[in-house]
């Protein structure tokens, strides 16, 4: 059987020559032939339209989507890596509200712990007014609707307050300081009633941007007691003046800060933030006893008006301890309420005022005169009517013949004439004893501070011995021709009633810081200034101004205690013209003179009413002080009566 060879495949050859390859072939046998189309007619051609390539515009769109991308990628990088800080610390800033923690001020008290200054809880009211646009509140005037709504209840002008609120570019306005819980509760029932409208109508509230923070507000709660020491807060919350000013760092404290997120003005509390909480002030502790201050500024108020003068003080000073337990002027101020107050008035004339003190300074030429052995009590001083010194014709108060008095009484009936003898024994000439005098003012505190470093303190005016005029040679020892202040006065009878030793004036005993330590003041310096012999004679002289009929204080005289005192009644210069017009009455002391305790100055410039001598306008004031403050401080009363030293002698003997 013959293999049998499979059907070989036809593979078309190439086209016959004259036959385009478009030509149709002959169909094969046996297959059905196609029909053929009709040829079109002879003629042109029809062109065919052929679709555009869509690629170019492919292209396009790729190339401004990849532009699109770019841009946006650049803007990425510049927001999140490049200007990150500066979009951080502006997202920061549009979210983030600070303000600051006021610090408690800290109080004032007396020596027992009374208070005389406080601080209670108060608000500042603020604003933002950024939140007042427009835009945030969809109200066109929302600074003058707000403005309207709150002048009346924080006693501030409307148009003032819209100003402050037209800042857009602001987040902070303060509208106003120290308002009372009170005040605050009506803004916030007021902010929250509008807060309720708008959220149904769908805006922003008028009132959303007002806000407070916590403050604090200074109260005096015995009114104008101890003004002039305890000075005033100002509206920046800072000591304006006395004690305030003086220790303000100290009584500030330091205020600390809040930061937290906030959306429509409200806070949000999980959001977090950073506080620095505040540190409070320390409470100061004064060395005034309340109720002697009350007693002595009550005594010198009815003596001024009485006497229709321009102003007085009272000075009242612990003699061993050199602490201050009153200083009174009057008239006085109430420190919480500045805006009635007379500007004359405003500071402490105590410490303030330089004046001529008069025959109270005399103690201090009768102790040079003693220290420097140039005379005794009894040394006979032969008083005429006029003394002739240099240029001027000197003599006392009161037209008298000639005076035959010992040095103890040229005190007692305070001789202006027997004072200038007295004196010129301490050198051999005019000039020596001037040099002595003046170490002896300058030793007893004339002339230089006080040492309380209390704003607006004078240190008074004493010249050097070669400035001195041909008048002030004389008028010097008798207590005119320079200046000094009321505590400076006190604190010369003081140094006699401590043994002769001068102890600074101090009017702080110490603070307590907000751990509830306290701290005690410095030790005041102390000097001597003459000997505890001379003091002591001092000391006997002075009563003699007081209980002896001749002496000029027989008004200081106080049932159960020796009395140590000396008048004074000085020319006195108006401080507007600059020429001696009026006078200074005065009178200074201690007691009880056998054993000292306390010491007492008063001082009334210009009476016009009545007597103008120091003997019967400040005496009594003195003596009123000083028996409170001995039954307050329950001193005993002396053991015996006054040693009695002659006051005149017989020229026959």
């Amino acid at each position: 059987m013959t293999d049998r060879q499979p059907p070989r495949r036809r593979v078309p050859g190439p086209a016959e020559p004259g036959r385009s390859s478009g030509t149709p072939r002959r169909p094969a046998r046996g297959a059905r032939p196609a029909a053929r189309r009709p040829r079109p007619a002879a003629g042109p051609r029809p062109r065919t339209i052929r679709l555009g390539s869509p690629r170019p515009r492919l292209r396009l769109i790729s190339v401004g989507l990849a532009l699109v991308m770019i841009a946006f990628v650049v803007r990425l990088l510049q927001v999140q890596a490049v200007d990150a800080s500066a979009y951080a610390a502006k997202a920061e800033k549009n979210r983030y509200f600070s303000h600051t923690l006021a610090a408690e001020r800290g109080g004032i008290t007396d020596r027992d712990g009374s208070e005389l200054a406080i601080s209670v809880d108060a608000y500042d009211i603020t604003a933002d007014p950024s939140m007042f646009t427009p835009k945030a509140t969809e109200v066109k005037d929302a600074p003058e609707q707000a403005a309207a709504l709150l002048a009346p209840i924080i006693d501030r002008d409307a148009a003032d307050i819209a100003r402050k609120l037209k800042k857009p570019d602001s987040r902070y306005a303060l509208l106003a300081r120290r308002q009372t819980p009170e005040v605050w509760k009506q803004i916030k029932d007021l902010k929250n009633t509008f807060q309720e409208k708008s959220d149904k109508a769908g805006k922003g509230s008028v009132l959303a941007g007002v806000f407070q923070e916590p403050s604090s507000k200074r109260l005096y709660p015995n009114g104008d007691l101890a003004a002039g020491t305890l000075g005033w807060v100002n509206a920046e919350g800072k000591g304006g003046g006395g004690i305030e000013a003086q220790l303000n760092e100290e009584l500030a404290g330091k205020d600390g800060k809040i930061t937290y997120a906030q959306s429509g003005g409200r806070r949000v509390p999980t959001a977090g933030g950073d506080e620095n909480p505040a540190t409070p002030g320390s409470d100061i502790e004064l060395t005034i006893d309340r109720d002697i201050q009350y007693v002595a500024q009550k005594a010198i108020a009815e003596q001024v008006e009485k006497s229709k003068a321009d102003r007085g003080y009272v000075v009242v000073q612990d003699t061993k301890t050199g602490e201050l337990l009153a200083l009174a002027n009057a008239p006085g101020f109430d420190p919480a309420n500045l805006a009635e107050a007379n500007p004359n008035a405003l500071g402490n004339a105590a410490l303030r005022d330089a004046y001529e003190p008069g025959s109270t300074t005399k103690l201090i030429s009768m102790a040079a005169v003693l220290e420097e052995n140039a005379a005794t009590p009894g040394t006979h001083v032969t008083v005429p009517n006029r003394l002739h010194r240099g240029d001027r014709l000197f003599k006392d108060d009161i037209d008298h013949p000639t005076w035959y008095l010992t040095l103890n009484g040229v005190l007692a009936k305070s001789s202006n004439i027997g004072t200038i003898l007295a004196t010129q024994q301490l050198g051999k000439t005019q000039p020596e004893a001037n040099e002595v005098l003046y170490s002896y003012l300058r030793k007893f505190g004339i002339g230089r501070p006080t040492g309380l470093e209390f704003p607006g303190e004078t240190a008074g005016i004493l010249a050097k011995p070669g400035d001195w005029s041909t008048s002030q040679q004389y008028t010097i020892p008798f207590g005119q021709g320079f200046s000094l202040n009321a505590v400076q006065a006190t604190s010369v009878y003081s140094t006699v009633a401590n043994g002769g030793v001068r102890v600074e004036p101090t009017l702080v005993r110490g603070s307590k810081g907000p751990d509830g330590r306290f701290t005690p003041s410095p030790e005041p310096e102390k000097e001597r200034v003459v000997s505890e012999k001379t003091a002591r004679t001092l000391s006997r002289m002075l009563q003699s101004v007081v209980d002896d009929d001749e002496g000029t204080g027989t008004k200081a005289k106080i049932d159960g205690y020796r009395v140590a005192g000396k008048t004074g009644t000085a020319n006195r210069v108006d401080p507007e013209t600059g020429r001696y017009k009026g006078y200074t009455a005065s009178f200074a002391g201690f007691a009880p003179a056998d054993k000292p305790r306390i010491s007492v100055y008063c001082a009334v410039q210009n009476p016009t009413k009545g007597s103008y001598f120091g003997g019967q306008i400040c005496a009594p004031i003195y003596k009123k002080v000083m028996e409170f403050a001995l039954k307050t401080l329950q001193v005993p009363p002396s053991g015996d009566k006054a040693p009695g030293l002659p006051v005149e002698f017989d020229p026959k003997d």
